[in-house]
């Protein structure tokens, strides 16, 4: 089983001069799901090599036992420091896509046409997708089989207007998630601010924040069996 997990590489927080990227959980509980479960699996981000990481989410108060975890993995560090290019990737080498969150991808995977073509890619190929918090975003303008929006008519959750109110960059985002997913059709839902809430529709998985990182791989995990 072979799983493609895509990274952002965009490092800045719209013009506040302050640091984004992924969000270390978001890579750290799918990485180790994954692995536990015999995965192989490859990393991606837009620009290859280090994806950055968004300082926030080092913070010792945001640490879990997986972020602890991949701190002492000389193993995991190493392939997070060496991704490879979209590129470099084709859906047809993987059974799914994976796709981790933090603001970063609201800037670069959400634009990236080599991303839009690669889920797009999956998606004909009648393979998972799965996406958590900021991440759905990088759905907007990818299309299904028939033409339309991938989300429209499909049960999707991602990190809401009120978390998004919470850390304070509602109006830093260059757009809200969930705004987006329901302009694009999508059946939007939600669970508790920060608390794990995770939807499966056909082949697409979406978790709506951190809490949902764990959840969300593994549904991806259940899709495949």
């Amino acid at each position: 089983m072979k799983i493609l997990m895509v990274l952002t590489s965009h490092d800045q927080l719209g013009n506040t001069g302050k640091k984004t990227g992924f969000w270390l959980e978001e890579l750290a509980a799918p990485y180790y799901v994954f692995k536990e479960a015999g995965v192989e699996l490859t990393l991606a981000s837009p620009k290859g090599g280090q994806p950055p990481l968004d300082p926030k989410s080092d913070d010792p108060t945001m640490q879990t036992d997986h972020t602890r975890r991949f701190h002492g993995d000389a193993a995991a560090k190493q392939v997070l420091a060496n991704t490879l290019t979209l590129d470099q990737v084709k859906a047809d080498d993987f059974d799914a896509v994976f796709y981790p969150g933090g603001h970063g991808p609201l800037w670069d995977l959400t634009e990236d046409k080599r991303s839009v073509a690669l889920i797009e890619a999956f998606v004909r190929a009648g393979k998972p997708v799965a996406a958590v918090c900021h991440a759905p975003g990088v759905l907007r303008d990818v299309k299904g089989t028939d033409g339309q929006p991938l989300v429209k008519g499909k049960r999707v959750t991602g990190f809401t207007n009120s978390e998004e109110e919470a850390v304070q960059l509602t109006n830093v985002v260059p757009y809200l998630v969930e705004d987006v997913l329901k302009a694009k059709g999508g059946i939007f839902s939600r669970g508790e601010d920060w608390a794990s809430y995770v939807l499966t529709d056909g082949q697409l998985v979406t978790g709506q924040n951190p809490a949902s990182s764990e959840a969300g791989a593994r549904a991806l995990l259940q899709l495949l069996r």
